[in-house]
């Protein structure tokens, strides 16, 4: 989440984490859901959810 802050910190307004059972992981932006654990059964790569979120911020401004 750091990473997230520091570089797009203009554009998040606020970030949430809600703990939860059943390795349940997601990442959404603006109600859009960008990635999740439980749809892809496996750990977001380093960097991925930053890439991720990136992209849809850059397609948000197009």
């Amino acid at each position: 989440m750091a990473d997230l802050l520091k570089n797009f910190e203009p554009e998040i307004e606020s970030i949430t984490v809600i703990p939860s059972d059943g390795g349940r992981f997601e990442v959404s932006v603006n109600g859009q859901l960008l990635y999740s654990k439980l749809k892809t059964g496996r750990h977001a790569e380093p960097g991925e959810i930053l890439s991720l979120v990136k992209n849809y911020l850059q397609e948000g401004r197009t």
